[in-house]
Order: C-alpha cells, then structure tokens, then sequence
C-alpha cells in the first residue's frame, strides 16, 4: 500500500530523510526501532543523562509501523486485566491497580510533555465512550463497570441512553460506558514531532537501516554493527524477522478507513464535539475518532494472520474489510450513505502468547525490551520508555515495580498451529458477534475461543 492512503501521513508535513548507518559505530545505548518505544525511550534518557550517546536504528523510516498508522486513542487501556495482572508471579491486587493508575497518569504524561516540546498532535482529552447496543453488549457493559469498581478507583461510569446522546448520537444504543482517560491525537505528528525532538536532544536517528539480529552489546545491520553498552529491542509487530524470535509475538493486522471532512450539518447530527473516542461492546474490535480536521477516523480487526508471522505492505490492504468497517461505522451513524472515504490503511500490531505487554532490562546480557501491546501502544509505550530508562540507570522507582515489568510471555505455537488457532480466533469473534445480533444473547462461541484469544 502507498503512504498516500495513509491519513496520518498525508496530513502531516513530509519529513525530512535520515541518513542510514554507514560503517561499525558505538554508543552508550542502541535502540532498535524509531517508533513511539524507541523515540519514547529515547527522549527519557536523553533527558535524564544528556551525556548518553544513543543511537535508534530504524529499517525504514521513523514512525513508519503502527506508532504512524493507529487509530489515535492515547489511552489508560493496559490489554489485560487488573484481575489478569494481579495473578501474575510476584504480582498483587495492589501492584495491579497501581499500574492502572500508572497509565491513567500517563495520559496527561503525553499531553504537558507534547505542550512543553511544541509537538502540535491534536491532542484532546474528551475521554472514551464504547456502546452498548445489543443485549448482550449492554450485560458486558455493566460488568464491565462492576469489574472497574473493584478494580481501580472506579471512574469508569455506566451511561444511559439520554447521557449518551448528550455526547453522540449513535444508532440502537441501549447504555454506553465512558472513561475521561483517553486522548486523541494525530499518531503521524506526534510521531515526527518525538523523532525531532530527540534529535535536538543529540540522539541519532538511523533510517533504512534494518537489525537483523540483536545480541549482547550489539546491534547487527548489513551496513555495520552498532556496539553499545545497553541494545534495546522495541520492535513490535517486526519482532519476527529477528534472528531467533519468530515466536515472541503474532504480527496481526489491524485498518483503518477515514472519510473527507464532514460538514457541519453531519456533525450537528451525530455529535462527538469534545472528541471523545469512540467504540462498541462488540467481540471483534473497532475503534475510531473525530480528527481535528473533521473526519472519521475508524478502524477494527478482521484482516487475517499471515502464515510465520510474514509481514508485507501487500497485506496492508483488505479492500473486504475496508467495504466492512465503511459498513460499520454507517451502521452506528445515521447520514454518512453519501459520504466520500478518501483513505484506506493498516499495518501489524504485536500480541503475545498471554496477550500481556511488558517491559525490562536484563542487567546480565545487557538487553532491554518493551512491546506487545495489542493495539494498545500510544500511551503504554510512554510508560515503556519511562520504564526502561529507570531499568537502564538503575532507578528504583515506582514504575520498576510494576507488574508488567520482567513479565516474560511464552512463545507462540509452531506454524502451522499459530496460523490456525490465530485465525480460528478472529473467525470465531465475527461469528460471535453475528450470533448475539441474531438471538439477543451472549454468544457461547465467544466464551469457548476466550482462552485462545488471551481473554
């Protein structure tokens, strides 16, 4: 697929190229991915020690993998549970919910870091509102509530329809749930505007310098190796095309549509004036904004896992999915029939095995990670790089305690059974989703394929 497609890249301004590695060279910390991990990481070294010489080494261009290509939802979403986290060794009730506030916090972290450096990402916080409009939807919708209020501080709140409709009016709503903790932002400028950021800081930025392996104390590339005290992988969904991690995460797909600016008639109709997030209670997942400039940006899953984990930009178009998420979004929105979709994009996103992100630094090899995010990365991969930079100085601090930092996921299946169980997974979720429209009820099929699916 061409960038032109690319909502995100085609409204921000053109960056300007960076010169790939040319020859062996050191550094203090090698950072292997210029996404939202690697710059994140980056700028919190760079700004705790400006003395570190750091190196990011990108295989193509910075922001070119999802941290370009998201929906937009700076979020306090963490893809498993508080009741999750809290089951994992060394884990507790407490550290669980104190990662929650965590990513709470760091919402706001983004938004007064983003105001201070004059990166200009749209950033809004009108919070995130996800429908309910089946039955079986609303149920999951106030359990949902019950779960965060013994959870956490219990700010996720149950909205009825006439408080729904003070914010959006969306189709078939029963009840919606709402948080204030999200954000949306333009991922293209905040992106671009990170990568500039960290370079007046003094860190360098690789381009199409692609690391096919990383060891201890090295970063191997085909035009030189970088050498560093400390190599951190923040790769995400490319992860697989690593020497020796082909099973650490699935690189599955998610798109994305955006139409033309709507006008104000459309946006008197349909509401969304604070800009908050937007989604529903449905098994398969879909997600979308009001961009500052006036459109809808809206994505979901549905795309398929392609066989070891192979990721091209061919499969960043699935004109089957593009037709169904115009569907979608028409279909919880009144007067968008003749509506013009004037951009269409996806990209890979890392899951692993247990679906549960993590961060950490082994003091021994010198190797640092963060990544499975599970679509979940805008704001996680702030906390990931406030993490590491904690992890690699020796801080002991309260982001080093958390329960997702040295969690260690269990490699994914051999193919054929990671293609198989994958896309079982994501078939079973349409499946699900189609069998409560019909009957009103919660779908057994969903409930058998949860544990496949990391739920």
């Amino acid at each position: 697929m061409g960038c032109a497609l690319i909502l995100w890249a085609e409204t921000t301004e053109p960056a300007t190229a960076r010169p790939g590695l040319a020859g062996d060279r050191h550094a203090d910390v090698a950072i292997v991915g210029a996404g939202y991990t690697g710059l994140w990481t980056a700028y919190y070294l760079a700004k705790a020690d400006p003395s570190l010489r750091i190196v990011v080494l990108e295989a193509r261009t910075a922001g070119f993998g999802a941290s370009g290509r998201n929906g937009g939802w700076c979020s306090a979403l963490f893809p498993v549970s508080s009741r999750r986290l809290a089951a994992l060794p060394g884990s507790s009730r407490e550290s669980a919910i104190e990662l929650h506030r965590a990513m709470q916090a760091t919402v706001n972290e983004i938004g007064l870091v983003t105001a201070a450096e004059g990166i200009n990402c749209d950033y809004h916080k009108g919070g995130t509102i996800v429908f309910a409009r089946t039955k079986a939807q609303l149920a999951r919708a106030r359990a949902e509530v019950a779960e965060a209020h013994d959870w956490g501080p219990g700010d996720l709140r149950f909205l009825e329809p006439d408080e729904v409709a003070a914010q959006v009016r969306a189709t078939k709503v029963l009840g919606a749930t709402f948080t204030p903790h999200c954000a949306a932002i333009h991922p293209g400028k905040l992106v671009r505007g990170l990568a500039t950021v960290v370079e007046g800081l003094g860190v360098t930025i690789h381009e199409n310098t692609p690391v096919t392996a990383i060891e201890s104390g090295r970063a191997i590339t085909p035009y030189g190796v970088v050498r560093a005290e400390v190599v951190v992988r923040a790769t995400e969904g490319f992860t697989p095309a690593l020497d020796g991690q082909s099973r650490a995460v699935a690189p599955v797909y998610s798109l994305m549509v955006a139409t033309e600016p709507l006008d104000e008639a459309i946006w008197e109709r349909i509401g969304l004036a604070d800009r908050p997030t937007f989604s529903d209670h449905r098994h398969l997942i879909i997600y979308g904004q009001r961009t500052a400039d006036g459109r809808l940006a809206f994505g979901g899953r549905g795309a398929p896992y392609h066989f070891r984990s192979r990721v091209k930009a061919s499969y960043d178009e699935v004109p089957r999915v593009f037709k169904v998420l115009q569907a979608t979004l028409r279909d919880l929105f009144d007067g968008l029939d003749d509506v013009e979709f004037t951009h269409a994009w996806g990209g890979p996103l890392g899951i692993p095995r247990d679906w549960c992100a993590s961060v950490g630094f082994d003091r021994g090899s010198r190797l640092a990670w963060a990544g499975g995010y599970v679509g979940d990365g805008v704001s996680t991969t702030n906390l990931a790089g406030r993490t590491l930079t904690d992890l690699i100085l020796g801080r002991d601090t309260a982001l080093v305690r958390l329960p997702w930092v040295g969690h260690r996921s269990r490699r994914w299946e051999p193919e054929p059974l990671r293609w198989l169980g994958i896309n079982a997974g994501l078939r079973a979720m349409t499946f699900a989703d189609t069998e409560e429209r019909v009957t009103g009820r919660d779908s057994r099929i969903a409930r058998l394929m949860a544990p496949l699916i990391g739920r």
